[in-house]
């Protein structure tokens, strides 16, 4: 049987059908999900794509966090369904406080767009089976809310319980508060992100959010070529098989 990923549509959502199109790349159906409807049409795993939620008012996804499917989605995430959060959708997710933690204004105070090399942290959630621990990827971002920030006790327990599951790679990544700025190259920190976390996960693995947008690196034909992306979807439909 084939596995149905949704994939939500917020009031400023920008790469919902994007990602759509990647759940189909992997293998898998994907479903339009909408805001308003609590009902998450009887899916196996979700995701919350990027975008600017509502414009980004008050904060970034501060307001999509109230929508009536988020209600839901709580609840099954709660209960161990997969669920994914890009960019927007990992703002959601720490609004949601699915995960813990927060994402402030870049510290170069500009909007970056380019590629970005991450390293995997951890291959032991449910969307990075398909990558080893250590292995660096690179994936486009684009971004200007993205600095993830945490109280001290909260990062040194995500150090410890292994939950932080990508860390930005490259030159000028080396642990310390600060970005590389836009013109880096595509490698660094690029936001000033705490320790270079770039994608955390809650305790179960089952929900994952990252800033960087896999659904974007799925098909050799678009972007740079690379489908560095596409691990993502591969694992969750591995996770849900082994189910």
């Amino acid at each position: 049987m084939t596995a149905r990923v949704g994939v939500v549509t917020f009031p400023g959502t920008l790469d919902d059908r994007d990602t759509q199109r990647a759940v189909r790349v992997a293998g898998a159906e994907a479903v339009p999900l909408w805001h308003r409807d609590k009902d998450l049409k009887q899916v196996d795993a979700v995701v919350l794509p990027g975008g600017f939620s509502y414009g980004d008012y008050l904060r970034a996804g501060a307001i999509s966090r109230f929508s009536p499917v988020m209600e839901t989605i709580i609840e099954q995430a709660k209960a161990g369904m997969p669920v994914l959060g890009i960019c927007n959708g990992f703002q959601v997710l720490t609004e949601t406080h699915l995960l813990p933690g927060a994402m402030l204004r870049n510290d170069n105070l500009h909007f970056v767009c380019r590629d970005q090399k991450l390293r995997v942290e951890t291959s032991a959630t449910a969307w990075t089976a398909d990558f080893t621990d250590g292995q660096e990827i690179s994936i486009p971002l684009k971004n200007i809310d993205g600095r993830y920030t945490a109280a001290e006790r909260v990062l040194d327990e995500l150090e410890a319980e292994g939950r932080v599951v990508f860390r930005y790679a490259g030159p000028g990544a080396d642990g310390r508060a600060g970005g590389a700025g836009p013109t880096a190259g595509g490698y660094g920190n690029p936001n000033g992100s705490l320790r270079d976390i770039a994608g955390i996960s809650n305790a179960a693995g089952n929900v994952v959010g990252l800033m960087p947008h896999p659904e974007h690196a799925v098909e050799p034909l678009i972007g740079t070529g690379r489908t560095d992306g596409l691990g993502f979807f591969t694992s969750v439909l591995k996770k849900l098989v082994a189910a």
